[in-house]
């Protein structure tokens, strides 16, 4: 008997018994939309946790105060200083700007509007280090600094949520008790980073030391951390080597630093991996699923075998050999188990498709994902269906036939 004599009967076989076909497959198709769908919603999430670190700016460095032990153990009384960000931007060629920054978490206030959000002091480089112009009006500048104006320009979402339509340029808004000239509104941008960025409010960096958050003292303004952009041709790796050499200079370190320098790629590479690791675990899990399901094919093939035990030695009595009762049930095996595939690889697909469309992580279809899901669920057919196929194989015609009526 010829492959496509096999592969109709099998057709046939599992048409007759519709139900238990479908029940058979059933853990076959969970497992493989399961993959198909983890798989692809990994790389969406691989791809939006990337897109919101890249919205923080291109080339970029981050210098951060350190607590704790490593703190103490330099017997450091130093903080990042505005000072700090001014001499990186000075005296290291391959850094293109600085823009340091204090966060301190305030009311802003409008009329009888009055919201909870983040203010955020910097410096006229904000702009261009994190790539966030505004969308109408102006950001602060260098002057402003200089004089400490009482100017501020506004998240997308705050400027909507404290006056709706109306343009806010020009209209005065109170943050702690201060009054504050609106002069701009950043473009929407979204969350990066753990924060809102569209909700907060942006002032000057000497403004907010000296009218808002206090962070003057007799060694300068204290920053909560400086954004450092390199320039194009720069590495990140020197630039990276040289801001540490510097602070450390300029703290006196001679023991455990009381900074930390954090490059974007490290940053985004970590916040992959992570991702990486949460679909591998999903994927795993989703294998596990395809391995019950093949389980399921055996259990039915075997039944199968033993229901068909005078069919077996019928054919067998007029000329069938072991080989083509073997290739019977092991096609009837592996057309179970890839129609298993294909139907979870479609249901997987839609599912991706749904869950690109209400959350944020835009799934793609990966090919690899479906090609991986019905390879293995063809693979888990052969290898399952080995023991009922041999059994049926080598089932003795006499025996089959002794009880037939």
């Amino acid at each position: 008997m010829n492959i496509s004599e096999s592969l109709n009967l099998a057709v046939k076989t599992l048409q007759a018994n519709r139900l238990r076909s479908l029940l058979t497959v059933l853990g076959m198709i969970v497992g493989n939309a399961a993959l198909v769908a983890t798989v692809s919603v990994g790389q969406g999430a691989q791809r939006y946790t990337s897109d919101l670190l890249q919205n923080l700016g291109t080339k970029l460095l981050f210098v951060m105060s350190n607590t704790g032990d490593a703190r103490r153990e330099a017997q450091q009384t130093n903080t990042l200083m505005l000072s700090d960000a001014e001499a990186i931007a000075a005296q290291i060629p391959s850094v293109k700007e600085v823009a340091p920054q204090i966060n301190f978490p305030t009311l802003v206030s409008y009329g009888s509007e009055a919201i909870r959000t983040n203010a955020i002091g910097t410096n006229e480089s904000f702009e261009s280090v994190r790539s966030f112009p505004v969308a109408g009006g102006r950001f602060f500048t260098a002057f402003d600094l200089e004089r400490h104006a009482e100017v501020a320009v506004l998240g997308a979402e705050l400027a909507q949520r404290l006056f709706g339509t109306w343009s806010p340029i020009g209209e005065r808004v109170r943050l702690n008790n201060t009054s504050f000239r609106v002069i701009g509104v950043m473009t929407a941008k979204g969350a990066s980073s753990g924060s809102n960025q569209d909700e907060a409010i942006f002032i000057p960096i000497t403004t907010m030391a000296n009218q808002v958050a206090g962070r003057t003292s007799t060694n300068g303004i204290a920053v909560n951390f400086i954004a450092v952009a390199v320039q194009e041709d720069a590495s990140l790796d020197i630039a990276q080597y040289q801001i540490t050499n510097l602070l450390r200079l300029r703290h006196k370190i001679s023991g455990a630093d009381d900074f930390t320098v954090r490059n974007q790629k490290d940053i985004i590479r970590a916040a992959n991996n992570v991702t990486g690791g949460l679909s591998l675990l999903l994927a795993v899990t989703a294998g596990i699923c395809l391995v019950v399901g093949g389980f399921g094919i055996m259990n039915t093939m075997l039944a199968s075998v033993t229901e068909r035990t005078h069919e077996i030695g019928l054919r067998k009595a007029v000329g069938a050999s072991q080989m083509d009762i073997l290739q019977q049930f092991l096609i009837e095996a592996v057309l179970l188990a890839l129609v298993g595939g294909l139907s979870g690889t479609g249901l997987g697909t839609a599912a991706s498709l749904v869950i690109g469309i209400y959350t944020p992580f835009k799934a793609g279809i990966s090919i690899n994902a479906v090609i991986l899901a019905i390879g293995v669920s063809s693979a888990i057919g052969l290898i399952f269906g080995v023991v009922p196929a041999q059994r049926a194989a080598r089932l003795d015609p006499i025996v089959a036939l002794r009880n037939l009526s």
